[in-house]
């Protein structure tokens, strides 16, 4: 989902970073080869949309870090600490965050 971390970086971040920097990181991060948006993810969305009542946007990015079997989901969007599915939320931007992984 680094079109969330594009938007973030470039509009709601004071100071955020420019265009450019910015593009340059999305560039950098395909390297890690993204999970493409398909009809497993979006099924999956749906479910966690239904079952937990977030918006479509926070229920895809939900949906394709339960795909990749990720255990931890940053997100500064979601109830930090909150486990969904076997999918922990980090607030990594939250007071009390610790990051499980550093």
């Amino acid at each position: 989902m680094l079109h969330e971390y594009y938007v973030t970086v470039t509009a709601k971040l004071v100071p955020g970073l420019s265009l450019e920097d910015a593009r340059d990181d999305v560039r950098a991060l395909y390297a890690w080869q993204p999970l493409a948006i398909d009809d497993v993810v979006v099924a999956g969305a749906w479910r966690v949309q239904d079952r937990h009542g977030f918006s479509w946007w926070d229920s895809l990015i939900v949906a394709a870090a339960q795909v990749l079997d990720c255990d931890y989901l940053l997100t500064e969007d979601l109830q930090h600490n909150q486990s969904i599915d076997g999918v922990t939320i980090v607030d990594p931007f939250a007071p009390d965050a610790a990051l499980p992984f550093s």
